[in-house]
């Protein structure tokens, strides 16, 4: 079941959305030379202690895991398309991208962002990465107004990566959220538009296109954390993510 926000609520997720925001950009100044993915959930763990945020995913224990996810945000390098758990192992290098995913709660509801960014000089083909993940997430967004169907979303999406000769990863997916992480409808990064759920006044959508440079393909660290996912071709992966609530207006971002 769809889940609909009220007038009041969606308020207070877009105060939540706006710590969430000024967490990540404070994260992404984490993500330099020398860092560690750690140093980035280190830091996330201290602003939400500031901030008064909680760090849902701290303990999150999904239906594909054998154990509860042991850190704050998700952070993902280069061919690691998503949940990747912070590691003192796992050193930042120039010409790096990284992924940092994360949902906090506030005052009883939960918000979900992302953002992929470079560290130091990063190459072309990074770049138009990033870009064009960026500029899907737009479109997507763009596409979220009442009336239309999820699969719009997703078309939108789809369309826009495709024509830019990148792919877009199947098999992980856009959702609902605000009372909980994960909440209905799902909200593929591919598909038919004029098909799915109805977008609805009050609905509230984590919108996130995963795009990889290569195949779409990808694969579950099963033997490994249980958690990371990697494109099966070793290219590089980007994904950013912003909480849309749909009001009479069309789309309002929450999370910026």
């Amino acid at each position: 079941m769809i889940t609909k926000k009220t007038t009041e609520e969606i308020a207070v997720m877009k105060e939540g959305g706006a710590v969430l925001a000024k967490l990540l950009k404070e994260l992404a100044k984490v993500a330099v030379v020398g860092n560690t993915t750690l140093d980035i959930d280190d830091r996330a763990m201290e602003l939400c202690e500031e901030w008064g945020a909680e760090p849902v995913l701290l303990g999150y224990h999904p239906s594909f895991a054998d154990y509860p996810y042991p850190a704050s945000v998700c952070v993902s390098v280069n061919n690691c398309v998503q949940h990747g758990i912070p590691s003192e192992v796992v050193k930042l290098e120039t010409g790096d991208v990284v992924n940092i995913d994360m949902a906090i709660g506030y005052k009883g509801f939960v918000v979900d962002s992302g953002i992929t960014v470079g560290v130091g000089e990063i190459d072309d083909d990074a770049k138009k990465l990033l870009a064009v993940t960026q500029e899907a997430l737009a479109h997507g967004i763009k596409a979220a107004k009442p009336g239309n169907h999820i699969g719009d979303i997703s078309a939108a999406i789809q369309t826009f990566v495709e024509s830019r000769g990148l792919s877009v990863v199947e098999v992980l997916c856009g959702h609902g959220v605000g009372y909980q992480v994960h909440e209905e409808p799902i909200i593929p990064n591919f598909g038919r538009a004029g098909t799915g759920p109805l977008i609805e006044v009050g609905h509230v959508y984590a919108i996130e296109p995963i795009v990889n440079f290569g195949s779409k393909e990808v694969y579950f660290d099963d033997e490994g954390d249980g958690y990371s996912v990697y494109t099966a071709d070793q290219s590089w992966s980007a994904h950013f993510e912003h909480t849309v609530a749909i009001t009479e207006n069309g789309p309002l971002i929450l999370t910026k």
